[in-house]
């Protein structure tokens, strides 16, 4: 078996720009929501004529729909708030000719009111519903998968000891924010997915993309913890967490 310093070598220097996990095959393995988030997408893309992608990531997924999806919107557009995954998404949506402003996750969309029937979003960091709720047309709907709260606290407890789960990730918050912005729910589905990791490396190649589960993540830092969590997952075989994911469907009156 690799070394702990030949695992946390190879995974600190892994590229980690979009939402590309495929580094992880063989090193951790993530159970998948029952809905299929982007099966759900592709009718629903196939029906309007303006689409916005909140947070889009390097524009993988966006562009997985819309090459699978038989006709697509005249108007395509997206918000990264990460220089190098706002580059990569649009060489993803270039051919889509898609328009994608670089902005703060939680910053005013540069949009005008009313600019589109759909907006979508998986696993956004942060949601603007008062942005959301004004840039839909009348009628128009905002569909997402969105990360739930204490998703994966069991990795998150190890490294940092044990932690307050915040609601403000919840389902319950979503909806009761979004319907105070007018918006109406239409759909609300959660899951509880299983996640194993099978080395440590992949524990630090998921933690340097997912910031949100261990904030301020180095291996400097947490060091001692992952050397530990290296010899229990060789003694084990492996190290188990949950992911927590809700779907969400709004229509804008």
């Amino acid at each position: 078996m690799p070394t702990f310093d030949e695992v946390v070598r190879d995974a600190e220097t892994a590229p980690i720009t979009g939402w590309d996990f495929s580094w992880l095959a063989g090193r951790a393995t993530e159970e998948r929501p029952s809905w299929g988030y982007t099966e759900l997408l592709v009718p629903r893309v196939e029906r309007v004529q303006s689409l916005l992608d909140v947070q889009t990531g390097g524009g993988e997924v966006l562009a997985e729909v819309l090459d699978r999806s038989t006709q697509v919107p005249a108007r395509i557009a997206a918000t990264e708030s990460w220089a190098p995954n706002a580059a990569l998404a649009r060489a993803h949506l270039a051919e889509y000719d898609g328009d994608i402003a670089e902005i703060a996750d939680d910053a005013e969309f540069p949009f005008s009111d009313t600019s589109f029937e759909l907006v979508v979003s998986r696993h956004p960091v942060s949601t603007r519903w008062d942005e959301i709720a004004r840039v839909l047309s009348a009628g128009g709907s905002y569909f997402a998968q969105h990360v739930g709260p204490g998703s994966n606290r069991e990795l998150t407890d190890f490294l940092m000891g044990p932690q307050p789960v915040s609601k403000k990730r919840s389902p319950e918050r979503a909806v009761a924010d979004a319907t105070a912005e007018g918006l109406e729910l239409v759909d609300l589905r959660k899951a509880t997915l299983r996640v194993e990791f099978f080395d440590v490396g992949g524990v630090i190649y998921f933690l340097r993309k997912v910031r949100w589960t261990v904030p301020g993540f180095t291996v400097e830092k947490y060091r001692e913890q992952l050397a530990r969590l290296h010899d229990q997952i060789t003694a084990e075989g492996s190290f188990v967490s949950h992911a927590r994911r809700f779907l969400v469907e709004f229509r804008s009156k």
